[in-house]
């Protein structure tokens, strides 16, 4: 489903991300593991466009970004580290104006609509104006107008920050049912416990290097630890 290939990206004589490949099945979760600067969230910048790729391209099935970026990016939904949102809208006219972006018909965003306001709890709320919603609401917000197009790739930055526990268990639980439903997920995370509980497969990446990819037990049984963490601080600190 995603095919990331000799992705490239520098910035003067730093390389933030060196030759990347990836391969990502259609209904997999998977989690993009690294410490900070390790290039996680450049590589989703060109995943979807914010960035230029220097060398490389990655593909949703057989659309590249390089040569077919409007199809490609109609494909994908985005939540970066650090979303913007129009505050003077109120939360259901900037659904609808995402919504509109991607001509989603009435019936299937009043039923989508309903079901994910229902799912993440922000019915009451959509009247409201966004720039009094908290942070962890505005992430629901942003959710839900993510999938109001039904989008083949999910991608997040860091999808958790901000959340409150009972929030994360609903974003995990509804992790599972859109990948059950063939929606592929790609997430970056700091959370090595959520990347074990939630990911079908992770990668790991320090310096713009993969370092491991495959399930967290395939990762596991090849380094010959028990524990994930472990594994984790050990390939990052001798990089």
């Amino acid at each position: 489903m995603i095919e990331i290939a000799n992705l490239t990206k520098k910035f003067g004589n730093f390389t933030a991300v060196n030759s990347l490949n990836l391969k990502i099945e259609k209904g997999e979760i998977f989690g993009f593991l690294g410490p900070n600067g390790a290039g996680k969230t450049t590589t989703i910048k060109m995943m979807t466009g914010l960035i230029t790729i220097d060398n490389g391209d990655v593909r949703i099935g057989d659309l590249s970004i390089v040569k077919n970026p409007v199809e490609y990016k109609k494909k994908t939904a985005l939540i970066p580290d650090k979303p913007y949102m129009f505050e003077k809208l109120r939360g259901i006219e900037f659904i609808k104006f995402i919504g509109n972006l991607y001509g989603v018909g009435r019936e299937d965003f009043k039923r989508l609509l309903d079901k994910y306001a229902e799912i993440f709890g922000i019915t009451g709320f959509m009247n409201n104006f966004i720039q009094g919603y908290s942070h962890g609401m505005s992430q629901k917000l942003l959710i839900v107008a993510s999938l109001i197009h039904s989008p083949e790739v999910f991608i997040l930055d860091e999808p958790m920050v901000g959340l409150d526990p009972k929030s994360m268990r609903i974003l995990k639980d509804e992790f599972a049912n859109l990948a059950k439903s063939g929606m592929t997920i790609f997430m970056s995370t700091h959370s090595l416990d959520t990347a074990e509980e939630v990911c079908t497969k992770v990668g790991i990446i320090d310096k713009g290097v993969l370092l491991e990819q495959g399930s967290v037990q395939e990762i596991k049984s090849r380094n010959k630890e028990n524990k994930f963490e472990d594994i984790f601080f050990k390939l990052t600190d001798e990089k």
